[in-house]
């Protein structure tokens, strides 16, 4: 796999942040428009559909016989788990503590890493990844406020929902040599799509869904840029580097929803997030700081 340069890898996580970081006030608008399964199956399904352009091209990557199982697998674990526990946990909880408990990801991959792919873990790393869970966490609870009933079900989903990202994480990137990365990322959201929107076809009603034209914008932005574009960016960045240090910066996404909502919804910006934000900087500090070779003495 071809590493990235230094400006490239700086890009493709501004971009990233940025749009997964829109997504979830994006996603609480359209929610008013489509009903939750059916939106999270509708808008990965596109997703996938749109990739099909890129892929197609690279058909001889695709040798689905010896690696199919590995685009069932991350279907199930990042799209099928992942979106399903998250559509129906954030039903449960604020959306704040929710996202707070979801973001509890980079700290597993962090733990992952170490455990499976042999990634060094260090004091230093660890404290920055649990002091970047506890700046998520500030930030979000300046943004719920201490009401909104907190349920025993929506914790254990939005647990359920961060241990799957995490697994699929380093399931993808333990796979990454084995398959074309264009091709299980649109294999994952066909397959995985498919699932959620005929499960919601089951379970909700095609109906309810009301097609305005901003809520169609809206599921266009969803599919290509955070969806589809997002998850291709994603996975390239974990292949080009260490997947701890890669989703440390995730932690910056939910500040970017809460700060969208500060410009344009005139939410205001508190000084629990301002310390969220020093909490959430100085943890990438950490964990993406590089070891000092010590020297050894004449």
């Amino acid at each position: 796999m071809q590493k990235l340069s230094k400006q490239q890898t700086v890009f493709l996580i501004i971009f990233l942040v940025l749009v997964w970081g829109i997504n979830w006030p994006l996603s609480k608008y359209a929610l008013d428009y489509m009903p939750p399964v059916l939106f999270s199956g509708v808008r990965t399904l596109l997703g996938g559909v749109l990739l099909l352009v890129a892929a197609i091209p690279r058909y001889r990557r695709l040798r689905f016989k010896e690696t199919w199982f590995i685009y069932v697998v991350s279907a199930i674990v990042n799209v099928v788990l992942y979106y399903g526990l998250q559509t129906i946990g954030i039903q449960y909880l604020p959306a704040g503590l929710f996202s707070a408990l979801v973001f509890l990801q980079p700290v597993l991959v962090g733990i992952f890493s170490w455990l499976w792919l042999g990634e060094l873990m260090n004091g230093l790393k660890v404290t920055g990844l649990v002091l970047g869970f506890a700046g998520v966490g500030v930030i979000s609870s300046g943004a719920s406020g201490a009401s909104g009933h907190i349920s025993i079900a929506g914790v254990l989903l939005a647990l359920g929902s961060a241990l799957c990202w995490a697994l699929g994480t380093i399931y993808v990137k333990k796979s990454s040599a084995k398959v074309d990365n264009i091709w299980l990322v649109t294999l994952q959201l066909m397959i995985g799509g498919l699932f959620m929107t005929g499960l919601g076809t089951v379970t909700e009603s095609w109906s309810d869904v009301e097609w305005s034209g901003g809520f169609i914008a809206s599921l266009l932005f969803i599919s290509i840029f955070v969806i589809a574009l997002g998850w291709l960016v994603f996975y390239k960045l974990m292949d080009s580097g260490e997947a701890s240090k890669v989703a440390s910066y995730t932690f910056l996404i939910p500040l970017v929803a809460i700060l969208i909502g500060t410009i344009f919804l005139h939410e205001p910006f508190t000084f629990t997030l301002l310390i969220g934000l020093v909490f959430v900087l100085c943890s990438i500090y950490m964990v993406n700081r590089p070891r000092r070779l010590q020297r050894s003495s004449v």
